[in-house]
């Protein structure tokens, strides 16, 4: 018995070494963790259950019969997060450069399958170098399979990915069926084809990091939701990420003890809105003095900066939060915002996790750029999103909601449950000055009658009570009591119901 023992011991020891010492030390010189390093990080301490720790590879082509790694490049099983469970699989760089073989993908499919039938998150962190080449279709058939679960799985139980090292080729394709992915800046890309096949065809010379590093991916693409300094950072955010979700989509997202009164009265408040109707002010303010204890957590914080998105807590429960932010293009809607906005509302419905939206914004941001882009198409992708949520809606019209956009951002005619204003609010068609100059177009050439028209327009209609008067606005709020009333909103519809007609599934404007 205790030579069983012992040899089961030596297996697990040389299974939990990888690639071996001499690879686990290149991983840490190059500033990254291995495989199981990040599982302990990630997970609570002694928490982590794994699966199919002896698996190894079947190819014997090119002499792949005499390394059987065991494991095969990826640690899979199961833990928790602050004692809630997840899923996890971890590639392990130090094994055939991390590369996905048939039995690889098995694991991690296995666990996919698994996190499904019991209800419970994926975490996925990515280190590798993609398909092992020496099995050929096999593993192009792996990658399919995970990629099938990727999408089986998608509004089932929440996907994250974290990208740890390189990810390339095919393999990008199931971080981005996933609904977050997180990046560490300089020691991850992804990308479909790498820096050498794009000067081959394109004779165009760029690094890996420039083509597919951290900054591109949070900045210019918005493949990635977020970017952090090293492997330690990016695991612990990725901790204070999942205390915001839910399990699965059966059940209510996590309530958090909460040291805040609901009723608090934020008095500043009252002077956000500056004198000056074209002056900025920056809306994360009132998210944060709204939330429980200032805790705000950004989403896709470097992208389309003019539309902010992430979650808070409100008397412990989560919220996810969408504004328009008056700092950067004065708030506008544009073809990015509204893509970024669409699929956080759209996450949120998912998991039912309700949905509060600060508006200020003057319009969808004209010119010939977004019009060839597309900003019919893409701008509709959020009032769909918003229309077919059937999450508690709560909306707070801080100054501008002007045209269009003020029925997209979460109007009382998709559907919001209560609409609030405060006294600042300007509710239009338009500005006052463009209106204006259409209504009294005779008038253009007398500088007076203009000033006295624009004058006229802005009192008739520079405020919150016409939209009041006609039932669109629930109520005209002070801004010191946002939180209370917000608050108060959003537990009055924790019984709501509300179910869409029966359909195979909708047709949004992709």
């Amino acid at each position: 018995m205790k030579d069983i023992l012992t040899e089961l011991e030596t297996r697990r020891a040389e299974a939990r070494l990888g690639g071996g010492q001499a690879r686990i030390d290149a991983q840490h010189k190059r500033g990254k963790l291995t495989a199981r390093e990040r599982i302990e990080l990630l997970l609570d301490e002694g928490s982590f259950e794994e699966f199919d720790m002896f698996v190894a590879h079947r190819c014997t082509d090119f002499g792949m019969e005499k390394q059987r790694p065991a494991g095969d490049g990826v640690v899979t099983g199961w833990g928790t997060i602050n004692g809630r469970m997840v899923y996890v699989f971890s590639q392990d760089f130090t094994v055939f450069g991390g590369s996905l073989s048939e039995t690889h993908a098995q694991k991690i499919c296995k666990i996919m399958d698994m996190a499904m039938q019991n209800g419970a998150p994926v975490i996925g962190i990515n280190d590798s170098g993609g398909a092992r080449i020496q099995e050929g279709v096999a593993s192009l058939a792996g990658y399919a399979e995970v990629f099938q679960r990727n999408i089986m799985a998608s509004g089932v139980v929440p996907q994250i990915s974290v990208i740890m090292g390189p990810c390339a080729g095919g393999a990008v394709y199931s971080p981005a069926m996933t609904d977050f992915i997180f990046m560490v800046r300089d020691t991850s890309y992804m990308f479909v084809t790498g820096p050498d096949v794009v000067k081959t065809v394109t004779n165009e010379v760029v690094t890996a990091e420039e083509l597919g590093g951290a900054s591109t991916h949070t900045k210019k693409s918005s493949v990635a939701d977020g970017a952090f300094e090293n492997d330690v950072e990016a695991l612990a955010e990725v901790r204070r990420l999942v205390d915001f979700l839910p399990l699965n989509n059966r059940e209510k997202p996590p309530v958090r003890p909460f040291f805040d009164e609901p009723d608090r009265v934020e008095a500043s408040l009252d002077t956000l809105i500056p004198e000056n109707a074209n002056s900025p002010y920056d809306m994360k303010e009132l998210i944060v003095k709204t939330a429980d204890e200032g805790d705000f957590y950004e989403i896709q914080e470097d992208f389309a900066k003019n539309i902010i998105t992430g979650f808070i807590r409100l008397e412990g429960q989560t919220v996810g939060v969408v504004a328009n932010q008056p700092m950067v293009l004065a708030g506008c809607l544009d073809i990015d915002s509204s893509r970024k906005a669409a699929r956080f509302v759209r996450f949120c419905d998912c998991f039912e996790i309700p949905i509060l939206t600060f508006v200020d914004v003057p319009g969808f941001l004209p010119g010939t750029g977004q019009e060839y882009g597309g900003v019919i198409k893409h701008g509709a992708k959020l009032l769909f999103a918003y229309g077919e949520a059937t999450v508690p809606k709560v909306t707070v019209i801080t100054r501008k909601a002007y045209g269009g956009a003020y029925d997209v951002m979460a109007s009382k005619h998709i559907r919001g449950d209560f609409n609030y204003a405060w006294p600042t609010a300007e509710i239009a068609v338009m500005g006052a000055k463009g209106a204006t100059e259409i209504i009294h177009r005779a008038d253009l050439g007398d500088a007076e009658k203009i000033a006295a028209h624009t004058r006229d327009y802005e009192d008739r209609f520079a405020n919150p009570f016409v939209a009041a008067e006609k039932g669109f606005i629930d109520e005209v709020i002070m801004p010191h009591s946002t939180r209370r009333r917000v608050a108060r909103a959003f537990a009055s519809l924790r019984n709501k119901k509300l179910t869409n007609p029966w359909k195979k599934h909708d047709n949004i404007p992709l």
